[in-house]
């Protein structure tokens, strides 16, 4: 009996320190996610910096549908998604003149 009570809380415990399957990214070749992010929620990038020697972190957005994303691209052109949401509100002090999409 003990046995069977020890599993099934050892089964349970490491269930229960498995990440949620949201916290995992979503990761496809760089072509592949720009060509949703513009086609699927008409975002456009918005500024780009060096995460580090091997990655860019972009912030794409759309004044049109509200929607924002947060993208990292690895030296190899995979792509990943690191946060989106929405009511994406741009800073006017920061915004490009002149700039349609920003």
């Amino acid at each position: 009996m003990f046995k069977r009570i020890a599993t099934a809380a050892l089964i349970f415990g490491m269930a229960a320190t498995a990440p949620p399957a949201l916290a995992q990214s979503a990761c496809a070749p760089r072509d592949k996610i720009v060509s949703q992010l513009t086609d699927k929620y008409g975002e456009v990038s918005h500024g780009v910096g060096l995460q580090s020697g091997t990655k860019l972190v972009e912030v794409w957005s759309s004044k049109r549908t509200g929607s924002w994303s947060i993208l990292v691209t690895h030296a190899s052109g995979l792509s990943c998604i690191l946060a989106t949401g929405k009511n994406w509100t741009p800073n006017p002090k920061f915004a490009l003149a002149g700039d349609p999409a920003a």
